[in-house]
C-alpha cells in the first residue's frame, strides 16, 4: 500500500507503465534516498507477474432449480443481481396458481407470516362472500318494500340516501370505542359482523311492514354504520398480528385483494339467488338466515385464528397462569385457540383473579391509600388483595411490563394462599420478592415469544396518577 501510494504522488501520469514509472520512482530525486531498496522492487515485480498471469474474472453465475423451474442469477459489473428464466416445464395450471399466490398473498408466503394466515383467510374470503350475497337480497327488499322495480340505478340512490343518513349516525357513536377495540379486537370485528347481519335481516324484512319502511331501513343502516366502523377499526390490529417481516403494507393489500374477489362472486351469487329461488319472501326467509350464520361462522373462525400478540386482561392473565402452572411461556399462536371472545373479562384463578380498570376510590379506601402506596413505591401500580379477587390499578403512564409485574405478585400471592395462612400484606410481599427473582427471565422469553410489552390494552380501564 506505501509503494503503491509513492507511485500515485511521484507518477501520475495515466500513460505511464507500471514498470517504467518504478524505474522513475527509484531514479527520482524527490524520493528519499533516491534509490529504491532492490528487494522492495523485485517484490512489486514479482506481484507485477502474478496479476499479469492471473485470468481475468468473470461473473459470477449460477443456476438454481425449484419446482421444475430453471433459473439462471448473474451478478453484473456494477453488483447487480440479474435473474433469467432458463426453464419452466411446470404444468399450465401450477403456473396459474403461483400467479394467483403473488397476486393474493403476501411476498414470501407461507414463510413472511404467522402462523394461521392460511386459515384465516379462507374463513374472510367465505365471510365476504356471504356478506356480498346477503347485501344483494337486502337491497332488493328494500326496493319492493319502497315500492320501485329493483333497477340497478334505483338500488344506488335507495343505498347513497339511506347511508348518508342513519349510517353516518351509528359511524359517529361507534367512533368513541376505539380504546375498546384496541383491547379486544376479536370480540368486536364478531360483533361488527352481528351487527351487520341483523342490520341485513331488518332490510330483507322490511317488505313485510312496508308501511315503516323509513323506521326499519333507517335502524338497519343505523346498524350497518356501526358494523362498518368497528371492522374497519379492528383490521389493522388483525393484519398486524400476522406480519412478520415488516410486511404490514403488503398483508392489507392483499387481504383486501382477497375481500374485492370474493365480494364480487358473492355480488353474482346474490343476484342469481335473487331471480332464482330468492324472487319471493319466502325464499328469502330460508337463504338470508342461513348465509348469516355462515357469515357469522366465519368471521369467528377468522378471529380464532388470529395470533394477536398484544398484552390485554384476559391475554395477560392466561401467559402469567400458564407461567405460575407450568413455568413455560406460551405464544400468541398458542392462546389464539383458548381465548374466550364472547365474554373476555371472566378471571382466571390460577392468575390471582385480577380484575384490571375499576376507578382507584372504589378499590382504595382514602384511608388506607397511603398504605397501599408504600406497599410498592417503586411501582407503577396498586394492588388490593381480597378475598374474591384483586384489583390492580395502573399509573397513567404504565406499560405491558408493569402490568405483568402486578400480575404476577397478585398470581403468586393467591397461590401461596392457598399453601398457607398469613395476612395478607405478608403475602403480597413475599410475593413481590419472588416476582423480582423470576421476572427478567420471564419478560426475555415473553419478547422471544413475540409478544408486545411496550404496551398494555385495558380498553376503557381507569388509571391514576398522583
Amino acid at each position: 500500500a506505501i509503494i503503491l501510494n509513492l507511485r500515485d504522488h511521484f507518477c501520475p501520469a495515466v500513460e505511464v507503465s507500471f514498470p517504467n514509472c518504478i524505474s522513475a520512482l527509484s531514479l527520482s530525486p524527490n524520493f528519499p534516498g533516491g534509490t529504491l531498496s532492490m528487494q522492495i522492487l523485485d517484490k512489486i515485480k514479482m506481484q507485477r507477474k502474478e496479476s499479469d498471469e492471473r485470468p481475468p474474472e468473470l461473473p459470477i453465475s449460477w443456476v438454481e432449480i425449484s419446482n421444475s423451474i430453471s433459473r439462471q442469477y448473474q451478478f453484473q459489473p456494477d453488483g447487480k443481481l440479474s435473474v433469467k428464466m432458463v426453464d419452466d416445464s411446470r404444468p399450465a395450471a401450477q403456473r396459474l396458481m403461483e400467479s394467483f399466490l403473488n397476486k393474493f398473498f403476501p411476498s414470501g408466503y407461507p414463510y413472511s407470516v404467522n402462523e394461521g394466515y392460511m386459515r384465516y383467510t379462507q374463513f374472510r374470503a367465505l365471510q365476504h362472500f356471504t356478506s356480498a350475497a346477503l347485501s344483494v337480497l337486502s337491497t332488493q327488499s328494500l326496493l319492493f318494500a319502497a315500492g320501485l322495480r329493483p333497477t340497478p340505478a334505483q338500488a344506488t340512490a335507495v343505498s347513497w340516501i339511506l347511508r348518508d343518513g342513519m349510517q353516518h349516525v351509528g359511524k359517529l357513536i361507534c367512533s368513541n370505542l376505539g380504546a375498546r377495540m384496541d383491547s379486544e379486537p376479536k370480540r368486536w370485528r364478531i360483533l361488527a359482523d352481528v351487527l351487520y347481519d341483523f342490520g341485513t335481516g331488518l332490510e330483507v324484512m322490511s317488505p313485510l311492514c312496508p308501511h315503516l319502511f323509513l323506521e326499519v331501513a333507517g335502524l338497519g343502516n343505523f346498524a350497518k354504520g356501526m358494523a362498518v366502523v368497528a371492522a374497519r377499526a379492528t383490521r389493522l390490529p388483525i393484519y398486524s398480528s400476522f406480519a412478520k417481516e415488516g410486511n404490514l403494507s403488503d398483508l392489507f393489500a392483499k387481504g383486501e385483494a382477497i375481500s374485492t374477489l370474493f365480494n364480487v362472486l358473492g355480488l353474482g351469487t346474490g343476484i342469481h339467488l335473487a331471480s332464482t329461488i330468492c324472487s319471493s319472501m319466502q325464499g328469502k326467509l330460508v337463504v338470508a338466515p342461513l348465509l348469516s350464520v355462515i357469515h357469522v361462522y366465519s368471521v369467528c373462525e377468522e378471529m380464532r385464528a388470529a395470533p394477536v400478540n398484544t398484552l390485554n386482561p384476559q391475554r395477560t392473565a392466561m401467559i402469567v397462569a400458564d407461567f405460575v402452572k407450568t413455568g413455560k411461556i406460551s405464544s400468541p399462536a398458542d392462546l389464539r385457540y383458548r381465548e374466550d371472545l364472547l365474554f373476555p373479562g371472566r378471571l382466571i384463578e390460577d392468575a390471582g383473579k385480577v380484575k384490571v380498570g375499576r376507578s382507584l376510590h372504589e378499590v382504595v379506601r382514602p384511608s388506607k391509600l397511603q398504605q397501599f402506596k408504600e406497599a410498592f413505591p417503586e411501582e407503577k401500580f396498586l394492588l388490593n388483595h381480597g378475598s374474591r379477587w384483586t384489583d390492580m390499578i395502573l399509573e397513567h403512564n404504565a406499560t405491558g411490563e408493569d402490568a405483568l409485574r402486578g400480575w404476577l405478585v397478585a398470581a403468586y400471592a393467591s397461590d401461596m394462599e392457598q399453601l398457607v395462612h398469613e395476612p395478607s400484606a405478608n403475602i403480597l410481599q413475599e410475593a413481590y420478592d419472588k416476582m423480582n427473582s423470576t421476572f427478567s427471565p420471564f419478560l426475555a422469553e415473553l419478547q422471544a415469544k413475540g409478544w408486545h410489552t411496550d404496551r398494555f390494552l385495558d380498553g376503557t380501564g381507569n388509571r391514576f396518577a398522583f
